[in-house]
């Protein structure tokens, strides 16, 4: 706070609010981080994670608006918005077993729980196959047009492990399921938007401000199609920590729909 320590650099990372349709109204997927992570342990997060160099690849097969376009739409050069878009697809079929890929332009692939979709899943999560690499083997094209860009929030400067994140939203494509993957978490949800503030405010759920205010969002939609349809500008929003009489505290800038 005094400005002795340069602030680490955030790392571009990608984060995706799957929702779907419930009776009544509408739920979205959440799961928990184990206690050991280094970053948000023990927090209920949405799928997501940091962008991988191999996750620029030109090579890869891609169907809906292209890189170009969502440049224009995150406000970053071509390369990022094609990293961030494909770290997005890989983040949520690596943490929830749900793939936005198909075999055409037109199609979504219709169910990924078998051993070896399972086995690719572990692969990616490893390392040992890249995203393009993965779509190749399986003839698959990445639907960029299933997801639409929700907010960007950026970790304050104090922090030692910093992300840029680009929040996405995706509706879970007919006949696919989630399943709890394990590694990184050890339960998963899905859970109305009202339902989770409302625990997180009574401190049954620990959430991180972006995850809260990102819900927030999402509660005067009763449908996915609601969801696809909002028009939201991507403005980064970036905490930070003020002394004050009672300690530190972590302030949200004015005009962000965090509730209190």
């Amino acid at each position: 706070m005094t400005g002795r320590i340069t602030p680490v650099e955030p790392r571009d990372a990608a984060t995706v609010l799957l929702v779907r349709q419930a009776d009544p109204g509408l739920e979205v997927y959440l799961l928990r981080r184990v206690p050991s992570m280094r970053f948000a342990p023990g927090m209920y997060v949405f799928p997501g994670g940091s962008v991988d160099p191999r996750d620029r690849d030109h090579g890869i097969r891609w169907a809906g608006p292209s890189p170009r376009e969502w440049a224009r739409t995150l406000g970053v050069d071509e390369a990022s918005a094609r990293a961030l878009v494909c770290a997005a697809v890989r983040e949520t079929f690596e943490e929830s077993g749900v793939l936005l890929a198909g075999p055409s332009a037109t199609e979504v692939v219709a169910d990924t729980r078998g051993d070896d979709w399972e086995e690719d899943r572990r692969a990616l999560v490893d390392h040992s196959l890249s995203l393009a690499e993965f779509l190749d083997r399986r003839n698959l094209v990445l639907r960029a047009d299933l997801l639409r860009p929700w907010s960007r929030w950026i970790t304050p400067v104090m922090e030692p492990r910093r992300y840029d994140t680009r929040f996405f939203v995706a509706v879970l494509p007919e006949g696919q399921q989630t399943r709890d993957v394990g590694g990184e978490a050890d339960h998963v949800a899905w859970m109305a938007p009202d339902e989770a503030v409302r625990r997180w405010r009574a401190g049954e759920l620990a959430m991180l401000p972006p995850t809260v205010a990102n819900l927030n969002g999402l509660t005067g939609c009763a449908t996915p199609e609601e969801v696809l349809e909002v028009e939201r500008e991507i403005i980064p929003v970036q905490p930070e920590f003020r002394e004050s009489a009672g300690g530190i505290t972590l302030i949200v800038p004015d005009g962000v729909d965090y509730p209190l």
